[in-house]
């Protein structure tokens, strides 16, 4: 083959731009200089840390510095040479600066004028293994030829169910997540002591996370509904049953139910003289004739299936067919827990968030449709009112119902209904309310955070700290920690609002005083905060910025959620978990058929290999990307 004539006398074949390639080492140095001022300007903070951290710290402000410069034409020119365009370097930052900069001294024979402080700066093996020494600190060593840790969810029913708890142990579970938020102490007690029990049996080891509730910022109660059972199977879309409902019979003290299972209390013990294979017959609420097949029995009770949706209010009656034969009336349904109430909200309406803890109440308006009094509900922290202002979001519900405040007090919100369904949405209690554009000086510790930690001291290895929104929060935790005597206990930081996202490196400078430490992204109240289309964006910054810092990240929030819950993976999902795999630990959470979540999130771990740290592309100079360390925001030069 032959070379144009012009390179053929070049020794690098290419045309090389000597002027170029000695301007740009000038600038590579310049940046040298600018990340050395910046690291020794937190010279004395970065003392005060853990000592796993020291180096990370330094490699953290590195990044940060770096990112305050546009990184564009010096990429350009760098791929234009041939050479290095800094891409994959979060780990080691000035390695990877310093490499370039000796590279280009070379090619154009220039004297090296500077020389930055090798002996402190992380190499790249040293990036990649001080991570993965981070994260086996935090989770434990990870499976033989496994990419990541597995973290599951638990549910209420795992407190009594041990064989579920054991078959994720063997599944591939690393991590079991208690949420604080739910349940109380006796319950957890009782999780704990069947992850422990797992542990010893299996012979895996399965660290513990409890998640501190935090603020609970959420709608209050709603007025009760009636009493009603309501039993409906899953259909597909052409109306194929894909699942039957399923129905635990027992008394009061019939014991913890199948998982899924509705629960339909019944008087005077009948149910134990059914037998497999009975037909359970009653009419509905409706007076429609509905049938429950027995599929299984135990001594706490028996359970069932329906085939068609019914509705069983208290007293239903209930005969028994066996062997075609009727029984006659042998029992009746006991009370019933009342069902849940709704407000119905379309665009243009208003909602009243109130300060006053009383049931919610639905709009009323008089028989020409003026509307007399706006629908209201209870905020759980009214403390909030005092931090927003008018003009700004209010998300509920994951963003389903999102408004505008048009009036404050430090009573109530007025907020006008901006976004919701056409025909309506419904609100419930219990609802999480997102406030995207305020600033709220509500502390991240709450007074049950507090009694919660005395149990999570004994009983768990890692504490994740909910809605964390400055440095405060962390040093409160950490007091409270060195109080109880668990200054070892794992810390992870929930990434979860604009705040926490805005000031994370100032964040995790913080939290290297405790030793180990990770980030959680919170996907689902980061995802309403940012807005869904900036979630990836803001996703992979985190990523990048804890990759930086040499921290472990875990990747929660709807991962395989529908085959968690219903059984089937999505395309999509499987999409999204393999973008968690850059992460160290992924969560599941908790539905019927987490045991095959599990399985599969472990199969596919183990098919993608060990853990290839930097398999996106790092450095982007998106505009915005600016991070505050001690109040300060440090813009791109």
């Amino acid at each position: 083959m032959r070379y144009p004539k012009k390179y053929a006398s070049s020794p690098h074949i290419l045309d090389f731009d000597a002027t170029k390639a000695s301007e740009l080492a000038e600038k590579i140095e310049d940046i040298i200089r600018d990340l050395i001022d910046f690291e020794i300007k937190y010279t004395a903070r970065i003392n005060r840390l853990h000592h796993a951290y020291e180096t990370s710290a330094r490699n953290l402000l590195h990044y940060v510095a770096l990112k305050r410069h546009d990184l564009t034409p010096i990429r350009k020119t760098l791929s234009g040479f041939g050479l290095s365009s800094l891409g994959k370097s979060e780990s080691h930052v000035m390695t990877s600066l310093i490499s370039v900069l000796n590279v280009l001294n070379r090619l154009v024979d220039r004297p090296i004028r500077f020389r930055a402080p090798y002996a402190r700066q992380v190499t790249h093996e040293q990036g990649y293994s001080l991570l993965e020494a981070h994260a086996e600190s935090l989770f434990g060593p990870k499976a033989e030829e496994r990419r990541g840790r597995i973290m599951v969810t638990l549910a209420c029913e795992t407190a009594a169910d041990y064989g579920l708890v054991r078959s994720l142990v063997e599944k591939g579970m690393d991590c079991a997540r208690i949420n604080c938020a739910h349940d109380d102490a006796s319950v957890w007690n009782r999780m704990c002591l069947n992850v422990r029990r797992a542990e010893q049996e299996t012979g895996r080891r399965c660290r513990i996370l409890m998640d501190l509730a935090g603020p609970k910022l959420r709608t209050g109660p709603l007025s009760p509904g009636p009493q009603v059972l309501r039993l409906r199977p899953l259909r597909n879309a052409l109306g194929t049953i894909i699942k039957p409902a399923s129905v635990w019979l027992s008394d009061a003290a019939g014991g913890a139910p199948p998982y899924g299972a509705a629960v339909l209390p019944i008087l005077d013990g009948w149910h134990r003289n059914l037998k497999i294979g009975d037909t359970i017959v009653y009419h509905d609420a409706r007076n429609k004739v509905r049938h429950l097949l027995v599929t299984d029995k135990q001594k706490s009770g028996c359970l069932a299936t329906a085939g068609k949706t019914g509705y069983i209010v208290p007293a239903t009656e209930l005969q028994v067919v066996r062997g075609g034969r009727t029984l006659g009336t042998i029992g009746k349904a006991a009370a019933l827990p009342q069902s849940e109430d709704f407000l119905l909200l379309k665009p243009g309406d208003t909602l009243v968030l109130t300060e006053k803890n009383i049931p919610g109440i639905p709009e009323r308006r008089s028989s020409e449709g003026t509307v007399l009094s706006p629908a209201t509900i209870h905020c759980t922290l009214p403390a909030i009112f005092a931090d927003v202002k008018i003009g700004e979001r209010v998300c509920i519900d994951d963003g389903k119902i999102t408004g505008v405040i048009e009036a404050a007090s430090r009573s109530e919100l007025r907020i006008r209904i901006i976004n919701a369904a056409r025909q309506g949405s419904k609100l419930r209690a219990d609802k999480g309310i997102n406030l995207p554009d305020s600033t709220l000086s509500v502390s991240g510790l709450t007074g049950k955070d507090m009694l919660d930690l005395a149990f999570i001291a004994g009983h768990a290895d890692i504490i994740a700290l909910s809605f964390v929104r400055d440095s405060s929060d962390i040093i409160a935790l950490h007091r409270q920690l060195q109080r109880l005597g668990c200054s070892n206990l794992g810390v992870v930081l929930k990434i979860e609002t604009r705040q926490a996202l805005k000031r994370l490196p100032a964040l995790l400078l913080s939290a290297m005083a405790l030793h180990p430490i990770g980030v959680m992204i919170a996907r689902g109240d980061l995802a309403v905060e940012l807005g869904f289309d900036n979630l990836a964006a803001a996703q992979e910054e985190i990523l990048f910025i804890c990759e930086a810092a040499h921290v472990p990240v875990i990747w929660a929030t709807q991962v395989l959620e529908n085959l968690v819950k219903f059984g089937m993976p999505s395309r999509a999902e499987m999409s999204d978990t393999a973008m968690g795999f850059d992460a160290e630990c992924i969560m599941l959470n908790k539905g019927e058929y987490v045991c095959s979540a599990v399985a599969m999130l472990d199969a596919l771990l183990r098919r993608t290999g060990r853990h290839v740290p930097g398999t996106t592309e790092p450095m982007k100079n998106r505009t915005g990307n600016r991070y505050a360390i001690e109040g300060l925001s440090y813009e791109k030069k």
